[in-house]
């Protein structure tokens, strides 16, 4: 893992690119499977799979996703964010509406339920942002492999610091897209937060 001062260039496809920076606390970033040295999942913890939205199925569309997420110091995870997205039909554009929104809540809903634990020798568990490749596959001749590499990042920090080259929002800016984009995704997502009314 490595340690950087911002939790930064977060990107919410769901409703287009958005990034942030929170200069409040340094927080790790991770690489999927970066986290095994000093986390690991709790006792009796399985890691729950997101069910296919409903609405959606009958299409047969597979779909992929990627979703950031913070493991906190007590084991919970939080702060859900949709760093890249794919399907068979369209790709990274939405087929219908509804749809990234669906499958983003679907995503937040299982990996909401994951739960965590610091490895004995960690004395002190500190928050970590990592990542989660999540795959809903409906044709048997699809490969696994191929589907989940369509939205796999491979490295997380380099993923975040070529969002922000790529939009440049000075700090402001980051905040403030930060903060509408969050309390949107967190409506999707049946967070606390909701907000009435809110459209992606």
């Amino acid at each position: 893992m490595t340690r950087i001062p911002a939790l930064a260039f977060l990107a919410l496809c769901i409703a287009g690119p958005a990034m942030a920076v929170d200069h409040a606390s340094d927080v790790e970033i991770a690489s999927e499977g970066a986290i095994r040295d000093k986390w690991m999942l709790a006792d009796g913890a399985k890691l729950a799979m997101p069910v296919y939205p409903d609405g959606f199925a009958q299409a047969q569309r597979d779909v992929c996703l990627a979703l950031g997420y913070q493991i906190n110091p007590d084991g919970s995870t939080s702060g859900f964010r949709v760093l890249r997205q794919w399907n068979s039909q369209t790709q990274g554009l939405e087929p219908v509406d509804g749809f990234w929104n669906g499958f983003a809540s679907a995503a937040a809903d299982a990996v909401g339920q994951w739960k965590f634990q610091p490895r004995p020798e960690v004395a002190t568990p500190a928050p970590v942002f990592t990542v989660a490749t999540l795959t809903w596959q409906t044709r048997k001749d699809t490969n696994p492999a191929t589907l989940r590499g369509r939205c796999k990042i491979d490295d997380l920090i380099v993923f975040m610091r070529d969002v922000d080259r790529e939009y440049g929002l000075n700090e402001h800016e980051f905040q403030r897209v930060m903060r509408r984009r969050d309390d949107r995704i967190q409506t999707f997502a049946g967070t606390p937060k909701n907000q009435p009314n809110m459209k992606p």
